[in-house]
């Protein structure tokens, strides 16, 4: 499934639904203006598509005791290769292929320095990554993945 196999009915759905993960079917049905059958049927869908999740998000410097870190990384040979790879470390919460200064970024959380400094140092002996660099996230300012459907 693809952003052109969307159509007005899935986008509104995707965008009422990062507004409001738990809205009931029935309340979106309504604002889309079809049935709750069909919500369903597409929420499903779209779920198992891969193009969307319905998920609690926390702010995990709120809840103590860990640190977030922010990784850039250039890397030696192709990217999707070190990227599948580093999408199996549990620390990995978020990793992107960048242009610019880095080939990819990650979002990390780990439980202290200790296993940032752990961590940062496995990544810095892999054969395909020339660079690491680490920004330690002090406070987040702002956190929404609304990022719609359009």
């Amino acid at each position: 499934m693809s952003r052109d196999t969307l159509d007005d009915a899935d986008r509104k759905i995707i965008e009422l639904l990062q507004a409001d993960g738990r809205m009931p079917f029935t309340r979106v049905a309504a604002e889309v203006g079809l049935t709750e059958g069909a919500i369903r049927q597409r929420v499903q869908r779209l779920t198992d598509a891969g193009v969307m999740q319905i998920v609690a998000v926390t702010d995990p410097l709120s809840l103590g005791v860990r640190r977030v870190a922010m990784i850039g990384m250039r890397v030696t040979g192709d990217v999707g290769l070190t990227a599948a790879a580093l999408a199996e470390l549990p620390e990995v919460e978020y990793l992107i292929a960048t242009s610019g200064r880095y080939d990819a970024m990650l979002e990390v959380i780990v439980d202290d320095d200790e296993h940032l400094m752990q961590l940062l140092s496995s990544l810095r002996r892999r054969d395909d990554v020339a660079e690491v660099e680490s920004f330690v996230c002090l406070k987040v300012f702002k956190q929404t993945f609304s990022w719609g459907a359009r």
